[in-house]
């Protein structure tokens, strides 16, 4: 027979699985936007990023909105709502290769903006309202389910890496349809991609539905809303975790997205700079595995600071390294399949960066909701909102490397590193426990 014990045992590995599976959703739709702006980049040369920042500006609308939803609708119905949005914002990217090629609406520069850029740019805005609602779910529910603390980053760091693993496959997935760019190549051309993803968003739907997830923050019928003292925003080490979580987003997407450009101006060919682009992503995924087995025993304090040091290292060994020292990689072409490519030796130690960024969201995201009890939730609606850094500082890094050098962009980079290294030695301590966090605690005052 059953115990109460094995059911809540079982229940809580399928709600670990299901948390799993809603972070590999998160990464394989943000990480769309930068090697598909590859194809637009060709008829606009402007809009490299802007793809990139519409996906990331919906997290400015939806951050708080998204962790109102945990306490209204609970985290099953939000992660529902989220699989429909993204959906939708799909159907729009493919519209893009459609309709619209032919209407001009507006001129920027000599360069005519056309209908079928506004839609797919709508399309990547509501996908950003979908992963956006989707982190705002598994990060808290993961931190919840592993424990807390040190285990509780284990347990993120875990579901992180499937998280990279869809990271992996994206671009290196578009650069096989896309092939060698030209001023032919359209949004018809990755197709198959977007019905891939629209038919995984469908499963997805139907596997979260018949899954029990816990409710921690769901408010009960009938039980009054109580107004609550404190904010997060009263908490010094969150208020500098939010403005972290901005630039390690930046830092996340902006490494690899500009890399792609790079290569590709370098090779000319999309397919090649996505092949050498994904092994970012191939390492983060190897970073968090190794974080996921040493995070119960190591600090994200540690890991937080050690990996900002090694970036930094490796993003000013890549900015002073000459184009003339090349190396070979793996990479992916469509008419050659899986082959080793020659780039320059720079583009190894960018690569490199992701077994650190790997481990710098549980990190940093730990530090900051640690010792914050019923402002929890909360927290990550207000974290959500600041990942619009992935689009905000990717966009600059974008216009300074269009106007000064792919190379010289990447010193932005190594800025927003350096606030994350002092954030782990010094902003990450929590200087206001005397705020109470706890509901009885609360009431006895």
């Amino acid at each position: 027979m059953e115990t109460a014990q094995t059911k809540s045992t079982n229940g809580r590995l399928i709600a670990i699985i299901a948390m799993f599976f809603l972070f590999a959703m998160i990464s394989f739709v943000t990480n769309l936007a930068a090697p598909i702006g590859t194809i637009w980049k060709t008829q606009y040369t402007w809009s490299g990023m802007l793809g990139n920042m519409m996906n990331f500006l919906a997290y400015l609308f939806m951050g708080i909105p998204a962790g109102n939803l945990l306490v209204k609708i609970g985290y099953k119905k939000t992660a529902l709502w989220a699989m429909a949005v993204g959906f939708i914002g799909l159907v729009f990217q493919w519209l893009s290769g459609k309709v619209g090629a032919e209407a001009g609406l507006f001129s920027v520069g000599e360069q005519v903006v056309t209908l079928n850029f506004i839609i797919y740019l709508l399309g990547a805005f509501i996908c950003g309202f979908c992963v956006c609602m989707l982190n705002t779910v598994v990060n808290p529910m993961l931190n919840m389910l592993g424990g807390g603390g040190n285990k509780g980053n284990q347990m993120v760091q875990a579901g992180g890496s499937l998280n990279s693993l869809a990271g992996t496959l994206t671009p290196l997935f578009v650069g096989m349809l896309v092939g060698e760019v030209s001023d032919k190549t359209t949004m018809g051309n990755v197709a198959p991609l977007l019905f891939i993803a629209m038919g995984v968003f469908v499963v997805a739907f139907l596997v979260i539905s018949a899954v029990a997830i816990p409710e921690p923050h769901l408010r009960k019928e009938g039980v009054k809303k109580v107004e609550m003292a404190h904010s997060p925003w009263n908490f010094r080490h969150t208020v500098l975790g939010v403005i972290g979580i901005f630039f390690y987003v930046g830092i996340e997407i902006g490494i690899p997205g500009v890399l792609i450009f790079y290569l590709a101006s370098v090779t000319g060919s999309a397919a090649v700079a996505g092949g050498v682009a994904a092994i970012y992503w191939l390492l983060m995924l190897c970073g968090r595995m190794i974080s996921s087995a040493i995070s119960s025993k190591v600090s994200s304090r540690t890991q937080l600071i050690t990996v900002s040091i090694t970036a930094i290292a490796f993003i000013c060994i890549a900015i002073f390294l000459s184009d003339s020292y090349t190396i070979n990689m793996p990479s992916y072409a469509a008419n050659e399949g899986f082959s080793i490519v020659e780039v320059p030796t720079k583009a190894l130690f960018l690569v490199l960066c992701g077994l650190c960024t790997s481990v710098m969201w549980g990190g940093i995201f730990n530090l900051a909701v640690e010792g914050l009890g019923k402002y929890t939730a909360q927290a990550s609606g207000i974290f959500m909102m600041m990942v619009v850094g992935g689009g905000v500082m990717p966009l600059i890094q974008n216009w300074i490397a269009d106007n000064v050098g792919y190379m010289e962009s990447y010193w932005l980079v190594v800025a927003m590193l350096a606030y994350l290294l002092f954030y782990g030695l010094v902003g990450c301590k929590n200087v206001n426990t005397d705020i109470p966090v706890d509901d009885s605690i609360q009431n006895a005052a």
